[in-house]
């Protein structure tokens, strides 16, 4: 009798502890840049790609990040997006920002030259899930920009 008790005491347990969902899963996110548009006042359209990979939904709070051009200064994130990325997906923040003359002379090169160029974001990005605190992940992101055709100004 009293094993039999013992035995069900442990299966309920244990079925209690399946209960409890799947394991939440905070995995680092990733930036990088969708489209980088040149403005005719010189300063760019930039929509930035924040991508969660967790497997709950994130709050991408801010972005401290720098941005170069072939390894030459080009503009500064300082952002705060406040965006609410799903979980294993990714959003795009746009914003509007003022280059350093050295990455505005850069990409007039490359789009007069009808060429792209390569880039890289190098900084931090605060995020978190919904109900906790934001964490200070690591970013570092090199990829390349081509320009768009039928698009003037415009690289992707």
């Amino acid at each position: 009798m009293i094993r039999r008790l013992a035995c069900l005491t442990t299966l309920a347990l244990l079925l209690a502890g399946c209960g409890s969902g799947p394991v939440r899963r905070i995995s680092e996110p990733a930036a990088s840049i969708q489209q980088l548009t040149a403005r005719s006042d010189g300063r760019w359209d930039v929509e930035l790609r924040l991508q969660n990979y967790s497997n709950v939904a994130m709050r991408f709070a801010s972005t401290s990040l720098d941005l170069a051009f072939d390894n030459g200064s080009a503009a500064r994130l300082d952002l705060q997006p406040t965006l609410e990325v799903g979980p294993e997906a990714a959003d795009v923040f746009r914003t509007t920002v003022e280059p350093v003359p050295a990455g505005r002379a850069r990409l007039a090169t490359a789009l007069a030259d009808g060429r792209g160029l390569s880039y890289t974001l190098t900084g931090h990005v605060e995020a978190g899930p919904l109900d906790g605190k934001a964490k200070r992940y690591e970013i570092k992101h090199t990829s390349a920009l081509s320009p768009v055709p039928g698009i003037p100004g415009a690289l992707r």
